[in-house]
């Protein structure tokens, strides 16, 4: 039988992921792996603007409407795939924010990660014409 004396030095193995929605000021802890649209719509999380709340393509990465900002962290999420590169070449948002701009619903969560949803389209920006 082997005896623990005390807490100190013990930590949890592999403690859960926490995406922090700045904008909400919320944070959530999930599952490794777990998909951030699903995720954030289950904690009460709105990712859609306007009229896309109900005209989305429900996870498909076909509208590009539920894009988000991962601003710490991008690290823990997935690899951009395919669909997610080429739906996002085409939108307007995405020029300024290659580097931060993901689609909710095709990004695996690995580690924390602090996301603004619904940012807005800066056409005015210093990087829309560069």
């Amino acid at each position: 039988m082997t005896t623990v004396s005390g807490n100190k030095g013990l930590q949890r193995e592999n403690p859960m992921p926490t995406i922090t929605f700045a904008t909400e000021k919320k944070e959530i802890q999930v599952p490794e792996g777990a998909n951030l649209r699903k995720e954030a719509l289950a904690a009460g999380v709105s990712l859609y603007p306007g009229v896309h709340k109900v005209l989305n393509c429900h996870g498909m990465g076909s509208c590009g409407s539920c894009r988000v900002l991962i601003t710490k962290g991008m690290e823990n999420t997935s690899p951009r795939g395919l669909l997610e590169k080429a739906r996002m070449g085409v939108s307007m948002a995405y020029i300024g924010n290659e580097e931060t701009m993901r689609l909710a619903c095709q990004t695996r969560v690995n580690g924390d990660i602090t996301v603004t949803t619904c940012p807005a389209t800066n056409l005015y920006g210093e990087n829309f014409f560069s």
